[in-house]
């Protein structure tokens, strides 16, 4: 260093620079320096001076300035970048001059006028995440500003930038529209049936060459969604309108005319990545789920397929969960049949015996509204395959008639429906026996949407039900990983047990139905199945105790009573079921 005085001093620090400055020279160098003095005469000098702003140097095509307040640096970037946007407006894009600028805080080195430091690094670093016209600024910037400026700023997570060790905190100001008017735009009216936006994932690698993978995962999480035929889907181009822009959720949520919304990240270090997703109610800004997924790029597409499929099975049961709560808060004077239906699932999800029967209530009324509803026609077959499971409701004739006459009609009616399909196949299984028919209908089901977790396991519990243990495990297992908290889970472990009862590894059978238990304790058919297994291993106290406290939930169950209900299984698995309960004490 030369022997001029060195000082240290805290400083706002803003770097720009001209984007496309070669393009604009190669094309009309005298053109593009006689613009740039012009710009600098009538917006930039006078705007530093406006803001009490010290040039540091200029270069060609950039500039380094320091302000004394983190406010006047923010002010000054914004005051120029819409000065350009509107000088801009008439001019052809070709013979644009659109800046890009960074700004940070930090501690500066003074010395014979030019300043040095990590800091000024950092802003020149900062002004190369911005796109042409945008300002990124440091998160120590944004939490001088936030509140002081009528701008608005998109948070882009940590960024990894060049010759900087530590992630660097980075966000976006939203100069598009000031804060304010955002505020009043006027919102898409909601569909009638919840919708949801995924938006662009962040790329945090530092690496522009893996836009390209977060990108295709967006798009394999979207076309696994749209699979839901419940759900209002935004298409793939409308959500990538707002790839590397200022995004706000609940501004999205306005513009697209959108509930919730799902976004994330992706970061990739050496051969390993991380993707992270969240999902937002916008109306409340409440995260309902979230989650992070490790893998290796051994197999870029294959890793792709396995996330959206996680993402796809595990937000389904959050956005039901979410939408059961929503339809308990409306006034019942404004319901409609898919809020009857919702309210059905609450009641169904209580799995009480007055739950159950109510469930039926919601189900009918909802039919009432509209006779071709097909959600609501399965759930009535649904919650009375249940009943008959528990012992529950004293199920007539006419009852599973019109339970399975309603299947039918709710198979007809929505092929398309993964979720009805499926019902509806496990309700002529258990009711009318039709077995093949419920296989191939479950076929069609996953088919249409391989993610759904409870059709899955619907199809392990025919599986397990017609001797067939180890198809039976494998189709539970995918359920359990697809969605691993789902508030209905404890069917996963008591088909899990049925199926290890059909192997004859009864330990594994009563260590599943207390999994099962655990989370229900007033299942039955786990109860059921843990009496049997108990007993083929010789415990034939726990057996009866265990017994005991199906027929408190079940008091008129019998040996001819179960195998009019298990009617469905395959012989060699129903006697072995019945010996059990026989060797535990069931009457005849």
């Amino acid at each position: 260093m030369s022997g001029g005085r060195v000082e240290r001093r805290l400083a706002a620090i803003l770097a720009a620079d001209v984007a496309g400055y070669s393009r604009l020279m190669e094309a009309d160098e005298e053109g593009t320096l006689a613009a740039l003095r012009a710009v600098r005469r009538e917006v930039s000098d006078r705007k530093i001076a406006e803001h009490r702003g010290r040039i540091v140097k200029t270069t060609g095509d950039g500039l380094l300035i320091e302000f004394a307040s983190v406010v006047d640096a923010v002010c000054y970037a914004v005051d120029v970048q819409r000065a350009m946007a509107e000088r801009n407006a008439a001019m052809p894009e070709e013979k644009r001059i659109e800046f890009r600028i960074g700004i940070h805080q930090g501690d500066i080195i003074a010395e014979d006028g030019d300043i040095f430091g990590d800091g000024v690094n950092l802003a020149a670093r900062l002004e190369g995440l911005a796109e042409p016209g945008g300002i990124c600024v440091s998160g120590r910037v944004h939490a001088d500003v936030a509140g002081k400026l009528d701008v608005g700023f998109t948070d882009l997570g940590e960024q990894q930038v060049k010759n900087i060790s530590r992630p660097v905190r980075v966000f976006r100001a939203q100069l598009g529209t000031p804060k304010s008017a955002v505020e009043t735009t006027t919102p898409l009216p909601l569909p009638d049936k919840p919708s949801l936006a995924v938006l662009p994932f962040q790329n945090l690698s530092g690496d522009p060459e893996q836009e390209y993978f977060a990108d295709g995962m967006v798009e394999e999480i979207t076309t696994a969604i749209a699979r839901l035929p419940w759900l209002f889907v935004i298409a793939r181009n409308s959500s990538f309108t707002y790839k590397g822009r200022a995004v706000d959720v609940k501004q999205v949520a306005r513009e697209l005319g959108v509930r919730y919304v799902l976004e994330g990240s992706v970061r990739k270090g050496g051969n390993r990545v991380r993707i992270t997703a969240q999902l937002i109610d916008t109306a409340t800004g409440a995260h309902i789920w979230a989650d992070r997924f490790d893998g290796v790029l051994d197999d870029i597409f294959e890793l792709q397929d396995q996330v959206a499929s996680s993402v796809a099975g595990a937000i389904e049961p959050k956005l039901r969960q979410s939408e059961i709560e929503r339809a308990s808060r409306t006034p019942t004077a404004n319901l409609t049949a898919y809020d009857l239906y919702l309210r059905a699932l609450a009641q169904f999800s209580r799995y009480t015996e007055e739950g159950l029967a109510e469930a039926v209530v919601l189900a009918r009324q909802a039919l009432a509204i509209d006779p071709a509803y097909a959600p609501a026609a399965a759930m009535v077959g649904w919650c009375r395959g249940m009943q008959r499971l528990q012992g529950w409701g004293g199920l007539s004739a006419d009852d599973v008639a019109e339970a399975c006459s309603l299947a039918r009609q709710a198979l007809e009616a929505a092929r398309d429906d993964s979720g009805t399909v499926w019902q509806a196949a496990y309700t002529l299984f258990v009711l009318a026996g039709e077995a093949a028919m419920a296989a191939a209908a479950l076929d069609r089901a996953l088919a249409l949407n391989p993610n759904a977790a409870l059709a899955w396991t619907a199809k392990g519990f025919i599986h397990a039900a017609r001797n067939q243990p180890g198809a039976a495990i494998e189709a539970i297992e995918r359920a359990r990983r697809l969605s691993p908290f789902d508030p209905m889970a404890f069917f996963y472990a008591a088909n899990n047990a049925l199926a290890h009862l059909a192997a004859r590894r009864f330990e594994q059978a009563v260590e599943w139905a207390d999994r099962a238990l655990h989370d229900q304790p007033r299942l039955v058919s786990a109860m059921r199945l843990k009496v049997a297994a108990l007993a083929h291993l010789g415990h034939l106290d726990a057996a009866r105790a265990e017994l005991s406290r199906v027929l408190a939930i079940d008091p008129k169950l019998t040996i001819a009573g179960f195998r009019q209900y298990a009617h469905f299984a395959a012989p060699e698995l129903l006697e072995l079921y019945v010996a059990g309960l026989r060797l535990a004490g069931l009457p005849e």
